[in-house]
C-alpha cells in the first residue's frame, strides 16, 4: 500500500486533537453572569432532553430498518462476484455485513450530531460573556466552537469510513469491500433524515410561534423573556441547526466517500492487469483528498481574529479563514492529485470541484445578504405588506434555480471532460474494458467528475464550522437579551448574529451544490454495482420506456409530497405553540408587566412532543417508497427514480433555502434601519412594513431551516438506499 495512505488516520488523529484544544480553550472561558448562566442551563435541559427522546426514537427505527435490510438481502438478492479474485459473496454474507454497517454508520451519525449540539450550548453561554468583553474574543468563542463540531464530525466520518473498509478486507480485496461498506452511507443517511426532520420542525414550529405572537401581536422585541417561547426557540437552535446539521454532513462526506470509492474501483482493475505499482491508490484517493481539506481547515479557523488586536468586521475575519483554508485546499489537491494520480487532467478537475464550492459561497451570498438586490427588493416590497412581501420573496427563490443549474452543470461537463482526456493518456484503462475508447472515456469522464467531488468537500470542516456559528451567536444574542446584559454586549452580539445568519444560508447553499455533484457520483456508483451484479456491459437508463419514465416521475412526486408533510408539521405544531402563548398572556397579565416569568416548559413540552411526532411519517415514507418503486419496477426504473427525483430535490431544495434566507434577511434589513418608504421617512421596528417583513420571515422559517435542509438529506438518502439495496432490483 502506498505510504500516503496513512495520511488518513494520521489526519483524523490530528483533527480530534485540534479538536479537544478548542474545546479546552472554549470550556475555559469565563461563564458570565448567574443570570446568563440561568438562561443557558435552561437551553441546555431543554436540548437534551429533547436529544435524548429523539434519539430513543431513531434508535428503534434504526434496529429495526437493519433487521429489514438483512432479511431483504439474505432472501432476494444475487451473488456478487469479484472479477479480479473470482470470489463470489453469498446473499447471506452480504446481508450481516450490510446489516452491520448500517448500525455502525447509524451510531457515528449519532454521535455527530451529538457533538455538534453539546458543543454548541456549552459555546452560546462562553460567546455571550465574551461579547463583554470585545467582539473579538465572541467571535473567536462562537466559531472556535462550531470548529469543535466541524474537525470532529468530518474526522469522525473519514476514521469510520477507513475502519470499516479495512475490517471488511480492504487492504485484501480493495475491489470488494467499497460494495460491502455501503450499508454504512445507508445508516448515516437515515439518522441524519430524521435527526434533520425533528431538529427542523422543532426549532420552526416554536421560531414561528414565539416570532408570530411576540413580535407581531404582542409587540415586544426578539428573544424577549416574556415570551414563553422564546427558550423553546433558543432550543430549537441547538436541535436544528447544530444535531442536524452535523448528522447531515457527516453522511455526505461518509456516503461520498464510498462513492467516489466504487468508481475507483474500474480504474483500479485496469492498474492490476496491467501491474502498474500501488493501483490502490485509485480508491484511497478520495479519503487521502478528504484528509488534505480536515488539515487546511484547521489552519484556517485559527487565523480567524490572528494578529487583530479587535475585530471591527466580523465577516472579513471569517472570510480571511475560509481564503486561507481554501488556497491550502488548492494546494494540497494539487500536490496529492500529482503524486497518487499523476495527471495535470485529474488536477483540474479537484480545483473544479473547489472553485465550484467558492462560487456557490457568493452566490448564496447574493441571494440572501442585505448588502445585494434581491434582498432589497423583497425589504422594499414590504412596504405595501405581507402578500407582496411573501410574492417578492417566493420569486427570488425561484429565479435562484437559474445560476445554481447553470453552475452545477458548467462544473459536470468541465470535470466529466477533463476525466475524460485523462482516460486518453492512460492507456491501461481501455484495455480493460473491451480495448473501447469510448468506454474508457465514459469510465474516466465519471471519475473525473467523483475527483470535483472530492474536490469540494475538502472545504466542509471549515463550512460546518461557520454553520454552527450561526446557532451560537443566536443563542449568545438570546442570552444576552434574556439577562438583561448591558446595550453594548447586546450590540457586538446582534452583529455576530447577522453574520451568522449569512452563514447559515452560505452552508445551506454550499449543501445542495455539494448534493448536486454527489448525486451524479453516486448515481454513477448505482450503475456500477448494477453492471457488478449482472455482469452486463451496459445499463439503459431510457426515458421511452415506461418503467423508467413512471420511476422518474415517482421519484419528482416524492419530493413535492415530502415537502408539503414538513411544513405541514411546522405549520400544526406552530399553531399548538401559538395557541399556549396566547393563554400564558391572557391568563397571566403580570407576564407582560415583567413581574411574573412564563411557563417556558411547557412550550419546550409541547414542541418536543410535536416534533417526535410529526417526524416519522415523512422520514418512513423516504425510506420505504423508494424500495417498494424498485422491487416493482425493478433496477432500470429505479435509475430513473433516483436520476429524476434527485433532479427536482435539487432545485426544490434550492428555492426553499435560498427564499427563506432572503425573507430573513429582509426582516433584518428593516430592524437595522434601512429601509425608508417614498417619503424618505425610515421604516424601522414597529412600522407596518416591519410587520409584513415578520410574516414573510415565518413563512420562510420552514423552507429554509426544515423542509430544504431535509431535502439535502433526502438527495442522498436515496442514492444509498439504490447502493444497498441494488442486489434486490435486479431479480
Amino acid at each position: 500500500m502506498s505510504g500516503i495512505v496513512w495520511l488518513v488516520p494520521l489526519s483524523g488523529v490530528i483533527a480530534v486533537i485540534a479538536a479537544t484544544l478548542l474545546a479546552r480553550d472554549v470550556l475555559g472561558r469565563p461563564k458570565g453572569t448567574p443570570e446568563m448562566q440561568q438562561v443557558a442551563a435552561a437551553i441546555f435541559e431543554g436540548a437534551m432532553a429533547f436529544l435524548n427522546r429523539q434519539y430513543r426514537t431513531i434508535a428503534i427505527l434504526s434496529l429495526v430498518a437493519a433487521v429489514a435490510i438483512g432479511l431483504l438481502l439474505a432472501g432476494i438478492a444475487q451473488p456478487v462476484r469479484d472479477e479480479l479474485t473470482g470470489r463470489v459473496v453469498l446473499p447471506s454474507e452480504l446481508a450481516w455485513r450490510t446489516s452491520i454497517a448500517f448500525l455502525v454508520g447509524a451510531a457515528c451519525s449519532a454521535i455527530a450530531g451529538f457533538i455538534g449540539m453539546w458543543i454548541s450550548v456549552q459555546a452560546n453561554l462562553r460567546t455571550a460573556a465574551a461579547a463583554t468583553h470585545s467582539l473579538k474574543a465572541a467571535l473567536q468563542t462562537s466559531l472556535r466552537g462550531g470548529a469543535v463540531s466541524g474537525l470532529l464530525v468530518v474526522s469522525l466520518s473519514l476514521l469510520g469510513v477507513m475502519a470499516i473498509f479495512v475490517l471488511y478486507g480492504g487492504f485484501t480485496e480493495p475491489a470488494m469491500a467499497p460494495f460491502l461498506i455501503v450499508g454504512f452511507g445507508f445508516g448515516a443517511s437515515f439518522v441524519a433524515l430524521f435527526a434533520q426532520l425533528g431538529g427542523g420542525i422543532y426549532t420552526k414550529a416554536a421560531d414561528v410561534g414565539s416570532d408570530l405572537v411576540g413580535k407581531v401581536e404582542a409587540g415586544i422585541p426578539e428573544d424577549d423573556p416574556r415570551n414563553a417561547a422564546v427558550v423553546a426557540d433558543l432550543v430549537g437552535d441547538n436541535v436544528g441547526d447544530c444535531a442536524g446539521r452535523g448528522a447531515d454532513l457527516f453522511e455526505s462526506t461518509a456516503a461520498e466517500n464510498i462513492g467516489a470509492m466504487i468508481l475507483g474501483i474500474a480504474i483500479y482493475t485496469a492498474a492490476v492487469r496491467a501491474n502498474t505499482p500501488n493501483p490502490e491508490v485509485w480508491i484511497f484517493f478520495p479519503l487521502v483528498v478528504r484528509s488534505i481539506g480536515l488539515l487546511a481547515s484547521i489552519v484556517g479557523v485559527y487565523m480567524v481574529g490572528a494578529g487583530e488586536s479587535e475585530v471591527t468586521n466580523p465577516q472579513a475575519s471569517l472570510d480571511r479563514g475560509y481564503w486561507t483554508m481554501t488556497i491550502l485546499c488548492a494546494i494540497g489537491i494539487t500536490a496529492v492529485t500529482m503524486y497518487m494520480l499523476n495527471s495535470w487532467w485529474l488536477v483540474g478537475c479537484g480545483l473544479i470541484g473547489l472553485i465550484t464550492s467558492v462560487i456557490f459561497v457568493y452566490l448564496t451570498q447574493y441571494y440572501t445578504a442585505g448588502s445585494w438586490r434581491p434582498v432589497q427588493e423583497i425589504a422594499r416590497a414590504s412596504r405595501t405588506g405581507p402578500a407582496t412581501n411573501i410574492i417578492s420573496g417566493f420569486a427570488v427563490g425561484l429565479e435562484t434555480t437559474g445560476p445554481t443549474a447553470l453552475v452545477i452543470a458548467a462544473a459536470l461537463i468541465a470535470s466529466f471532460y477533463c476525466g475524460s482526456q485523462w482516460a486518453g493518456t492512460y492507456p491501461a484503462l481501455a484495455a480493460n474494458l473491451n480495448n473501447s475508447p469510448e468506454e474508457a472515456g465514459l469510465a474516466g469522464g465519471l471519475f473525473g467528475t467523483a475527483v470535483a467531488t472530492m474536490g469540494m468537500l475538502t472545504t466542509v470542516a471549515y463550512i460546518l464550522a461557520m454553520d454552527t456559528f450561526g446557532p451560537i451567536t443566536d443563542n449568545a444574542g438570546g442570552i444576552a437579551e434574556m439577562s438583561d446584559a448591558p446595550e453594548e454586549t447586546r450590540r457586538r452580539t446582534d452583529a455576530l448574529d447577522a453574520v451568522g445568519n449569512t452563514t447559515k444560508a452560505l452552508t445551506k447553499g454550499y449543501a445542495i451544490a455539494s448534493a448536486a455533484l454527489a448525486a451524479f457520483l453516486l448515481f454513477s456508483a448505482y450503475l456500477d454495482e448494477v453492471k457488478k451484479i449482472t455482469g452486463v456491459v451496459h445499463v439503459p437508463v431510457d426515458l421511452t420506456n415506461v418503467r423508467v419514465f413512471v420511476g422518474g416521475f415517482l421519484g419528482a412526486t416524492l419530493v413535492f409530497f415530502f415537502c408539503a408533510l414538513t411544513i405541514r408539521a411546522v405549520g400544526k405544531a406552530a399553531g399548538d405553540i401559538i395557541e399556549e402563548v396566547r393563554r400564558q398572556f391572557r391568563e397571566n397579565p403580570g407576564i407582560m408587566l415583567g413581574t411574573v416569568k412564563p411557563d417556558y416548559a411547557r412550550c419546550v413540552d409541547i414542541t418536543t412532543k410535536a416534533a417526535l411526532r410529526e417526524m416519522v411519517f415523512p422520514g418512513v415514507l423516504v425510506v420505504a417508497f423508494p424500495v417498494i418503486v424498485g422491487l416493482l419496477l425493478k433496477a432500470e426504473a429505479m435509475a430513473g427514480f433516483l436520476m429524476v427525483g434527485t433532479m427536482a430535490g435539487i432545485l426544490m431544495a434550492t428555492v426553499l433555502n435560498n427564499a427563506g434566507g432572503a425573507w430573513d434577511n429582509a426582516k433584518k434589513f428593516i430592524e437595522s434601519g434601512e429601509l425608508k418608504d417614498t417619503a424618505g421617512a425610515l421604516l424601522g421596528k414597529g412600522t407596518p412594513a416591519h410587520a409584513a417583513a415578520v410574516v414573510g420571515d415565518t413563512v420562510g422559517d420552514p423552507f429554509k431551516d426544515t423542509s430544504g435542509p431535509s431535502l439535502h438529506v433526502l438527495i442522498k438518502l436515496l442514492s444509498t438506499i439504490t447502493l444497498v439495496l441494488a442486489p434486490l432490483f435486479v431479480r
